[in-house]
């Protein structure tokens, strides 16, 4: 199941302005802008309902135009998929662990794939 997406913008604020008319008649709206110490200066901002599952990231990210992450059941499962993907010849972007400033229980890894794009595997289940 597809957790969140993230598409790389050349113009971050004609793009959120977009964004933000585009989505109010649906209920979604920004909910979360990522710090520039957490995002590496890059802007990046969140969308959704209750939580962000749409994101926007300057096309300057140094993790590709495209970022897909996908839900694991557990922790183990993340750890998995980001072994299974380095020896699929992909290359790290971030080892398996948490990611607290999203929320407590964030448990991720990320992967590059051979075009660049940043896949991601995400718990949000706390470790038993």
């Amino acid at each position: 199941m597809i957790d969140h997406i993230t598409f790389g913008v050349a113009d971050f604020a004609r793009s959120t302005a977009f964004y933000d008319r585009a989505f109010a008649p649906l209920g979604v709206r920004r909910l979360f802008d990522v710090p520039g110490d957490l995002s590496n200066g890059v802007k990046v901002t969140g969308y959704g309902d209750d939580r962000p599952w749409f994101w926007l990231a300057e096309e300057r990210a140094t993790h590709g135009l495209m970022h897909i992450a996908l839900t694991a059941e557990t922790r183990a499962d993340v750890d998995a998929f980001h072994a299974a993907a380095i020896r699929a010849g992909g290359t790290d972007n971030g080892p398996p662990g948490l990611r607290p400033h999203y929320h407590r229980d964030y448990y991720a890894a990320y992967v590059l794939d051979p075009d660049g794009h940043n896949i991601e595997a995400v718990c949000h289940v706390a470790e038993l």
